[in-house]
C-alpha cells in the first residue's frame, strides 16, 4: 500500500508532464523529412502540409529532403532523432514496407517510427517517353519482346513501389527489362522524357503534370479500378494484364517514443488539414484518394503492407546489392 502511494504521485507526474509537453508543442521548429528530392510527388505533398501546419501551430515547418536508398536516409535520421514530435517524417509504403526486405536498415520501420496519419494513396502509372513507338500497352509489351534488355525502366530508388511495379510487370509479360534507380521520382521522369529511359511505373502524384502537358504518355493505371482523374485510361488488367497492381500510400509518422498526447493532437489538425477544399482539390488533382483512417488504422495498414510486401519480395526472388 505504501509503495503504492508512492508511486501515484510519480505516475500523476509522469502524466501531466506529457500532457504538458502535448499542449506546448511545438516549442521550436518543425523538421518534415523527405526521401526524395524537390518536385516529386512526396515533395509536393509535404511541402503542402508544412505550409498548413505552420499556419495552425504558428511556428515553421521545414522540409528537409535527404533522398536515396528507397527513401531509407530520411527515415533513419527520423527514426533516431529525439522522441520529442519535432522531427516528421513523410513516408511512402517504399520505405516502410518494400525496402525493410531489400536492404540492411539501421533501424526498425515498425518500432523506431510510429504512425500519425495517413495522407494519401495514390495508384502507380505506366507511362513512357515519347520517343516510345507504343500508344497501349499490347504495342508495348510487343515492343519489348522484339528488343529484349533494351528497355530501361526508372525509380526513386531501388526497392521502391516503382522498381517493383517494373519487375511484376516484366515478370508478368515475360520481358526483360533493365532498372535503372534515382534519387528521386523528378529526375526519373526528366530523364524518361529525355529518353536516357523509356519506361516508368511511377505515382500519379509525380507524373501527372508530365502526363497532361504530354510530355509522357500514361498507358495504364496500376489499380483495380480506373482513376478519377485519367478517366480514359484502362487499368492493366483491362489491357489484358491481371494481377499486377501498386499504389503509393504517403503517410505522416514521428520519431518512436513521442508522446501519445502530442500524436493525437498532430492527428486531430492533419484531419482537419485533410478536409480542408483546397487541400482536397490538391490531393485528387494528383490522382489521390485522400486519407481518412485514425492513427490505430494506419499503423494496421503499414504492418499489414510491410507483410505483404515482404512476400512479394521473397516470390518474386527480388535482391539488391549493397
Amino acid at each position: 500500500m505504501i509503495a503504492l502511494r508512492r508511486l501515484f504521485p510519480a505516475m500523476m507526474l509522469s502524466l501531466l508532464s506529457s500532457v504538458a509537453l502535448a499542449q506546448t508543442w511545438p516549442a521550436k521548429p518543425v523538421r518534415i523529412m523527405v526521401g526524395a528530392s524537390a518536385g516529386g510527388g512526396t515533395d509536393i505533398i509535404a511541402r503542402m502540409l508544412a505550409a498548413k501546419y505552420q499556419t495552425a501551430f504558428g511556428l515553421p515547418f521545414v522540409v528537409e529532403n535527404r533522398p536515396g536508398a528507397a527513401n531509407t536516409i530520411a527515415a533513419d535520421l527520423t527514426a533516431k532523432a529525439a522522441p520529442d514530435g519535432h522531427t516528421l517524417l513523410l513516408a511512402t509504403n517504399t520505405a516502410q514496407a518494400i525496402a525493410p526486405h531489400l536492404m540492411k536498415l539501421g533501424f526498425d520501420p515498425i518500432k523506431d517510427l510510429a504512425p500519425v496519419s495517413l495522407i494519401v494513396v495514390v495508384p502507380n502509372v505506366v507511362v513512357v517517353g515519347p520517343q516510345v513507338a507504343a500508344s497501349n500497352i499490347k504495342e508495348l509489351v510487343a515492343l519489348l519482346k522484339a528488343r529484349s534488355g533494351e528497355f530501361s525502366c526508372g525509380s526513386s530508388g531501388t526497392g521502391s513501389t516503382q522498381h517493383l511495379a517494373c519487375e511484376a510487370f516484366a515478370l508478368a509479360t515475360g520481358t526483360k527489362i533493365v532498372h535503372v534507380p534515382y534519387k528521386g521520382s523528378s529526375q526519373a521522369l526528366t530523364d524518361l522524357v529525355g529518353g536516357q529511359i523509356q519506361l516508368d511505373f511511377d505515382t500519379t502524384s509525380s507524373a501527372m503534370s508530365f502526363i497532361r502537358s504530354g510530355k509522357v504518355k500514361a498507358l495504364a493505371v496500376m489499380t483495380p479500378r480506373r482513376s478519377a482523374e485519367l478517366p480514359d485510361l484502362p487499368t492493366l488488367a483491362e489491357a489484358g494484364i491481371p494481377g499486377v497492381e501498386m499504389s503509393t500510400w504517403y503517410g505522416l509518422f514521428v520519431t518512436g517514443g513521442a508522446p501519445r498526447e502530442m500524436v493525437a493532437r498532430l492527428y486531430a489538425e492533419t484531419a482537419k488539414v485533410l478536409k480542408l477544399p483546397d487541400v482536397q482539390t490538391r490531393l485528387v488533382g494528383l490522382g489521390g484518394e485522400p486519407g481518412n483512417l485514425t492513427t490505430e488504422q494506419f499503423a494496421a495498414m503499414n504492418r499489414a503492407d510491410f507483410d505483404r510486401f515482404g512476400k512479394l519480395v521473397r516470390d518474386a526472388g527480388i535482391k539488391v546489392e549493397q
